[in-house]
């Protein structure tokens, strides 16, 4: 959140917004920054090899399995805010795909807490280097790109170029795109409004990015539900900025279907199309309230 003033003066100045306004946005900025705190923490180490039959075991070189799992990306993707390591994305997901294809899945995680799209490169490089090449990879990305000021464009180009390195050594790739920041209740108004914008301005050219790259876009706007914004000490970590348990559990069930998609292992059934701006958050917009009282009328 530390370059969240700056982003919000960023945008408030592109939108010829007056000083007022600018100093309004600086000051719910710094307000912010006191009430989600700035984490330096790790997310839980859930590294490891999942077998269909729910154990788990620590990977070593001989070890044999079936699929390889990685994720990378942000402090979500690694999944900061949860306890445990059972809690975390990519656990859930290695779990399930595990169950569902009745596969042994070894699962890593090379998400760096704090990461923009600037690094999803030396990411995926170190892996490489390690002569490691993933079955199927998931990538987590965006929200800090919005408070870094990353302009939405070239954030969604890096993207798209590490999709296109993973793809090009035979991964199949998934992303869930940047989150909407309109569930963020802890940052006021009207800051929110304008984090809100800028990140699905950048979700939206992540979409298009992913595509263009051979890779799964996912709009995690998705998340958003009634539940999500009536519970958010349910949904949020205490930080009150990184999901939960919950939250993260929200996160896997709409990303499985898609890994399991991508591998072949996700039958018949079309996958559902998920809205590209969450509902639950168009209903707490002002201009929604207002035309449905004037529909009422």
């Amino acid at each position: 959140m530390r370059d969240v003033g700056a982003t919000a003066a960023a945008t408030a100045g592109a939108a010829g917004a007056g000083w007022a306004a600018y100093n309004l946005l600086n000051s719910q900025a710094a307000e912010a920054r006191v009430v989600i705190p700035h984490r330096t923490d790790n997310a839980p180490d859930g590294d490891g090899v999942y077998r269909p039959d729910g154990t788990s075991e620590r990977f070593t070189r001989d070890t044999v399995y079936d699929l390889y799992l990685v994720v990378f990306g942000d402090s979500t993707a690694a999944g900061l805010g949860a306890e445990t390591a059972e809690e975390t994305p990519g656990v859930q997901i290695a779990r399930r795909v595990a169950a569902e294809t009745d596969q042994v899945v070894r699962y890593a995680n090379k998400a760096i807490v704090g990461a923009t799209s600037k690094g999803l490169a030396a990411q995926i490089e170190a892996m490489f280097v390690h002569h490691e090449r993933p079955d199927v990879a998931v990538i987590l990305v965006g929200a800090n790109d919005v408070t870094a000021r990353n302009s939405p464009l070239p954030s969604a180009r890096r993207l798209g170029e590490a999709v296109h390195a993973l793809v090009d050594g035979g991964a199949k790739v998934v992303v869930g795109t940047c989150p909407d920041f309109g569930v963020v209740t802890a940052i006021p108004q009207p800051l929110r409004a304008v984090l809100r914008r800028w990140g699905l301005a950048l979700a939206a050219a992540q979409r298009s990015a992913v595509r263009a790259a051979g890779g799964r876009p996912v709009p995690l706007a998705d998340l958003l539900t009634e539940e999500f914004l009536a519970r958010p000490e349910h949904m949020l970590s205490p930080d009150r900025f990184h999901p939960s348990a919950a939250g993260y559990e929200l996160a896997a069930d709409i990303l499985v279907p898609e890994v399991l998609a991508s591998i072949g292992e996700w039958g018949p059934t079309p996958l559902p199309e998920p809205p590209k701006v969450s509902e639950a958050v168009e209903e707490t917009r002002l201009i929604t309230r207002v035309r449905k009282q004037f529909t009422r009328l």
